[in-house]
C-alpha cells in the first residue's frame, strides 16, 4: 500500500513523516527543506510505505516540487494521500485541499498542531469541519505524537474502501458554468488521457500547458473552451486564475465560517511580528543579518571551529607519527612508507582537520534555520538577486559558500526551479571558501603585512562582484529569462529542537565524509605518485624531477601573461584542486622550507608584489577542489557539464589574475 504525505512547506510533514516511520530526517524551518522525495515503512504496519513528496503551496506547475508532486499523484496512483494541514493557518493550508478533492485520490486531513490552537483559546469543530469538506479529517499533534495512531487506521480504512472526497460541487456562478461546460466538451479525452474529468476541466479553465498537452485537444475544442473562459472573465472582470483562486476560498470560508473559532492571532505570531519589524527593515534588515553572520563566521572559523580543528589536527599529526615511527622500526619499503605518510596522511589528514568547523558552521545554521530566520534572509536578499536573475532563495547556498563550496552547491537543492538552481550551482563557487585562508594569510603576510585587513576584505568582495558580473553575463546568454515566482511564508519563529539540530550536523558531516572524502583520498594518492616519481617510473629524491614538475613545467607558460610563469607555482595550483590548503603546502615542499612560516621569505624570489596579486585574484576564482567538481558533477547531472562549467571559471580566473597583472604594470609602469 503506497500512501502519500503531502502539505504546505512548515506545516509538521516532516516532523509527522519521521513519527510514522521512525526516519532520522532533518525537520527544517526553511519552505523548501524537503525537496527530494523520501520513502519509509510505516512502524507497526507491513506492506505500508508511506512516500514524504515535497511541501507544496498548490499543485499549479510553477516550481519543481509542484511537477515532481502532481506527476507522481497523476502516474502513480497512490491508494490515498494524507494531507497534512497547519490548524493554526487551516484557511490557507485548505487551498492545496481543494486540489486535491479535485484530482479525486482518496484524501485524509491530518489537522496538525491542534495543541498549539487549545494554547492559543482557539477551538476547530472537527466532525462539522469533516463534513463540510466531505474529507475523512483527524486531529493531532506530530511534534507530540498525539493521534498519530488515529491517523494511520484512518488512512488504512480510507485506502481499503477507496474512499474518494465525496462530489461537493465547489464552484459557482460563472466559474460553475465555466468549469461544467467544459467538463462536457473534454470528457473523452480526458479519459483517453486517464486524468480526473473534474480537475483536467479546472486546468483548462486555468490554461495549463502540461494538462493541454495531454488531453489532445481539436483546435475547435480549443477554441471553444478559449471562448468559454475569456465570457468567465469578462462577466468576473477579473483573470482565469484568480477567478479560480476566488473560488476555491470562498468555499474555504464557507467550510470553515461555523467549524472554525478564532481568538485572534496566535501568540507565536504577534511575537515574529514584533521581531520582524527589526529583522526584515527595509534599511537594516540586511546590515543585521551581516552582523548575525560575522558573528557565526567568527566563532567557526576563530573561536570554536578553529580549536576543535587545532585539536584533531593535532591528533592526526600525533597518530602520523606514531604511524612514521612505527613503519621505519618495521623496515617498511621506502616507497610504501612515503605513500602512508606523505600521501595518505598529509593528504587526508588536511582534509579531515577541516571537519569539526563544518560541523561547527552547520551548527550554527541549522539553529538559524530552524528558527525561522533564514526565511527572513531570502525574504530580504530577494530584491538584489533578483537583478541578476535569481530568487532571494539563492542566497542560502551562497552564504554556505563562504565555508565550503561542498555542502554548498548541495545545499542547491532547495531551490524551487532548475534554471535557478543550476545558475546559482555555477556562481557558488566564486564565494571564498574557507580552504583559501592559508593562501591569503601566507601571501599577505609575504608582500602586504601593513594592509592584511585590506586585503582580506577586497578578497571576499571581490569574489562576490565577480560572482555578480558573471551572473549577469549567464542571466543574458544561457539562462535567458526571469526566475521563478518566489512565493514563501515567513514561519513563526520557534525555539529549534537539540535532536533536530544534531541530526542536521550528522548528516552533513556524513555527506561530506562520504562524497569529499574518498575523492580526495585518491587525489592524494594521485598527487603523491606524481610527485615522488619520474617518467621512468623511478622515485625521486628531488621533487623538482617528478612527473609533477614536469606537468607544472609544461603548463607554465599559460600563467606567464598572469607574472608567475614559474614551474613551482604551476604545480602548486594543480595541487591545489584536492584541497586549496595544498597550494601552500606544496610551496613549502617544493621551495625546500621547513614551514610555512619560513615561506614568506622565499615568495619574494618567486612573485614580484604585482604577480602575488595576480596570484591572489586566480586562487580566488579559478575552479575549486575536487571534491565541489565532483559534488557540481553530481548536482548537474552530467560529468561534461560540470567540466565546461569549471573550464569556465577557470577562464574568467585567468581573464581577472590577467587585467590586474596588465592594468597593474600600465599603473606601475614596469
Amino acid at each position: 500500500m503506497i500512501i502519500a504525505l503531502l502539505g504546505n512547506p512548515n506545516s509538521g510533514k516532516t516532523t509527522l513523516f519521521n513519527q510514522l516511520t521512525g526516519s532520522n530526517q532533518h525537520v527544517g524551518n526553511f519552505p523548501g527543506v524537503t525537496v527530494e522525495k523520501k520513502e519509509g515503512a510505516v512502524r507497526g504496519q507491513k506492506n505500508m510505505t508511506l512516500v514524504d513528496l515535497p511541501g507544496i503551496y498548490s499543485l499549479s506547475p510553477y516550481t519543481a516540487e509542484e511537477v515532481v508532486t502532481r506527476d507522481f499523484l497523476l502516474v502513480n496512483k497512490p491508494e490515498a494521500v494524507i494531507n497534512i494541514v497547519d490548524a493554526t493557518n487551516i484557511e490557507r493550508n485548505l487551498y492545496l485541499t481543494l486540489q486535491l478533492m479535485e484530482v479525486g485520490v482518496p484524501v485524509v486531513v491530518a489537522l496538525n498542531m491542534m495543541d498549539e490552537v487549545r494554547q492559543n483559546g482557539d477551538s476547530i469543530d472537527v466532525p462539522l469541519l469533516s463534513k463540510n469538506l466531505g474529507l475523512p479529517i483527524v486531529p493531532i499533534s506530530a511534534a507530540k505524537n498525539e493521534g498519530c495512531e488515529e491517523l494511520v487506521q484512518t488512512t488504512i480504512r480510507t485506502a481499503q474502501q477507496k474512499d474518494r472526497p465525496r462530489g461537493l460541487d465547489l464552484c459557482q456562478g460563472e466559474v460553475h458554468r465555466a468549469v461544467h461546460s467544459i467538463a462536457h466538451i473534454i470528457e473523452k479525452e480526458a479519459k483517453a488521457a486517464d486524468l480526473p474529468l473534474r480537475y483536467a476541466a479546472t486546468k483548462v479553465v486555468e490554461g495549463d500547458p502540461i494538462t493541454l498537452s495531454k488531453l489532445h485537444l481539436t483546435d475547435s475544442e480549443l477554441e471553444i473552451a478559449e471562448t468559454i473562459v475569456r465570457e468567465m472573465e469578462a462577466n468576473l472582470g477579473t483573470d482565469r486564475e484568480a477567478a479560480l483562486a476566488d473560488m476555491r476560498y470562498d468555499f474555504i470560508a464557507s467550510a470553515c465560517r461555523d467549524a472554525v473559532k478564532k481568538n485572534g492571532n496566535s501568540r507565536e505570531l504577534q511575537r515574529s511580528i514584533a521581531i520582524d519589524r527589526v529583522l526584515t527593515h527595509k534599511y537594516l534588515g540586511i546590515p543585521i543579518f551581516l552582523c548575525v553572520m560575522l558573528l557565526t563566521f567568527f566563532l567557526t572559523f576563530n573561536v570554536i571551529g578553529a580549536v576543535l580543528s587545532d585539536w584533531l589536527s593535532l591528533g592526526i599529526d600525533t597518530l602520523t607519527g606514531l604511524l612514521d615511527q612505527g613503519l621505519a622500526n618495521l623496515g617498511i619499503n621506502e616507497a610504501v612508507h612515503s605513500l602512508l605518510i606523505d600521501g595518505v596522511c598529509v593528504g587526508v589528514g588536511s582534509v579531515l582537520s577541516f571537519l569539526p568547523t563544518i560541523v561547527t558552521l552547520f551548527f550554527f545554521l541549522s539553529i538559524l534555520e530552524d528558527s525561522g530566520y533564514m526565511a527572513r534572509v531570502a525574504f530580504v536578499m530577494d530584491k538584489l538577486l533578483r537583478k541578476i536573475g535569481l530568487s532571494g532563495r539563492s542566497f542560502v547556498p551562497m552564504l554556505i559558500g563562504f565555508g565550503c563550496s561542498v555542502p554548498a552547491i548541495m545545499a542547491t537543492r532547495t531551490l524551487a526551479s532548475e534554471r535557478d538552481r543550476r545558475m546559482t550551482i555555477l556562481l557558488t563557487p566564486f564565494m571564498s571558501c574557507s580552504a583559501k585562508l592559508p593562501i591569503y594569510a601566507t601571501f599577505t603576510a609575504a608582500f602586504f603585512p601593513a594592509y592584511a585587513p585590506l586585503v582580506m576584505i577586497g578578497l571576499y568582495v571581490g569574489g562576490m562582484v565577480v560572482g555578480v558580473l558573471y551572473g549577469l553575463l549567464l542571466k543574458s546568454t544561457l539562462f535567458k529569462g526571469k526566475p521563478v515566482p518566489f512565493v514563501m511564508e515567513l514561519p513563526a519563529y520557534r525555539l529549534p529542537s537539540a535532536k533536530s539540530v544534531l541530526i542536521h550536523m550528522w548528516e552533513k558531516a556524513k555527506d561530506f565524509l562520504v562524497r569529499a572524502f574518498t575523492i580526495i583520498f585518491m587525489a592524494s594518492i594521485v598527487i603523491w605518485l606524481l610527485q615522488s616519481f619520474d617518467t621512468r617510473l623511478m622515485m625521486v629524491s628531488d621533487s623538482g624531477d617528478s612527473m609533477l614538475a614536469g606537468i607544472g613545467r609544461f603548463i607554465a607558460p599559460i600563467f606567464a601573461p598572469l607574472g608567475f610563469g614559474n614551474w613551482i607555482s604551476s604545480t602548486a595550483l594543480i595541487t591545489g584542486l584536492t584541497a586549496k590548503e595544498a597550494v601552500v603546502s606544496t610551496l613549502a615542499v617544493l621551495t625546500n622550507v621547513p614551514d610555512t612560516a619560513a615561506l614568506t621569505t622565499v615568495l619574494g624570489e618567486l612573485f614580484t608584489p604585482l604577480a602575488a596579486v595576480s596570484f591572489l585574484a586566480f586562487t580566488l576564482l579559478y575552479m575549486p577542489c575536487v571534491a565541489a567538481v565532483a559534488a557540481v558533477k553530481r548536482e548537474l547531472g552530467s560529468a561534461k557539464y560540470a567540466a565546461l562549467a569549471m573550464l569556465a571559471q577557470c577562464g574568467v580566473a585567468w581573464i581577472v589574475a590577467f587585467l590586474v597583472y596588465q592594468i597593474g604594470r600600465l599603473f606601475l609602469g614596469v
